[in-house]
C-alpha cells in the first residue's frame, strides 16, 4: 500500500467535480477540470502550508465524484467480489473508498508546481470506455505518465482506474487483496482496511496539531 500512496502523489492533480456538460468527452471534461483544482492548490495558502482538514475537503469535493468506487472495487477484487456477501461488498467499498480519500489527500499535500500535458484522445464514437492520456510536468525531475480509464455510466464518465508509469493502481491493488483473502479471508481484509484507515486519520490529525 505504501507504493501505491507514492503513485498516486502526481495523479491527485487531474479531477475535480466542478458541473460539466453531460455530453463533453472525457479529455476535454479531464483537461477543464484539471484547471480548476490546479487554480485551487496554488491559491490557498491553507492547503499549501498542509492543512490536512482543508485538503481532505478538496479530495472529496473536487476528485472523488469524478470516481466509480462499485466498479472499481469489483474490478480490484476479481473473482473475490461474487463471493462476497451484500453486506461484505458494502464495507469494502465504503473502506478502500476512505483509502483512496487518504491516498489522494496525501497527493494533493505533495503539490509543487506541477503542470500537466494531455495527449490526443483515441477513441472511436459510441466507446464506452477510454483512456485518457497525460503527463505530470516536474520542474528539475522526469515527466510522470499518467493513464486514466474511465467508462460511460448514462451521459456522465467516471474514472475506474488509474495507470502510472504502466503500473495500475487497480491491478497492484488485486493482487496484494487477493492473497489476504487467500490467506485469511474477506473479513479480515476489510478489517485491515478499516485499521489503516483508522490509523492514517489519526496520524492526519497529530501532525496538523503539531
Amino acid at each position: 500500500m505504501k507504493k501505491m500512496v507514492g503513485l498516486l502523489v502526481s495523479a491527485a492533480f487531474v479531477f475535480s467535480s466542478v458541473a460539466m456538460a453531460e455530453s463533453m468527452a472525457p479529455d476535454v471534461m479531464v483537461k477543464t477540470t484539471a484547471t480548476e483544482v490546479l487554480d485551487i492548490l496554488k491559491k490557498d495558502k491553507d492547503i499549501q502550508n498542509g492543512d490536512m482538514k482543508k485538503i481532505g475537503q478538496l479530495t472529496e469535493e473536487k476528485i472523488l465524484p469524478h470516481f466509480n468506487f462499485e466498479r472499481m472495487s469489483q474490478l480490484v477484487l476479481g473473482r473475490n467480489w461474487p463471493k462476497a456477501s451484500k453486506e461484505q461488498q458494502e464495507k469494502f467499498v465504503s473502506e478502500f473508498r476512505s483509502l483512496l480519500v487518504r491516498t489522494y489527500s496525501s497527493a494533493l499535500a505533495k503539490y509543487r508546481n506541477q503542470t500537466i500535458d494531455y495527449k490526443p484522445l483515441r477513441s472511436q464514437p459510441g466507446d464506452s470506455r477510454v483512456v485518457v492520456k497525460t503527463l505530470i510536468m516536474q520542474a528539475g525531475g522526469q515527466p510522470v505518465k499518467v493513464d486514466y480509464t474511465l467508462e460511460k455510466y448514462s451521459e456522465e464518465w467516471k474514472v475506474i482506474d488509474v495507470t502510472i508509469e504502466d503500473v495500475s493502481i487497480v491491478t497492484s491493488y488485486r493482487s496484494q487483496f487477493d492473497e489476504t483473502v487467500k490467506k485469511d479471508g474477506m473479513d479480515n481484509l476489510i478489517q485491515k482496511l478499516a485499521d489503516k484507515n483508522r490509523q492514517g486519520a489519526t496520524g492526519s490529525s497529530d501532525k496538523k496539531q503539531g
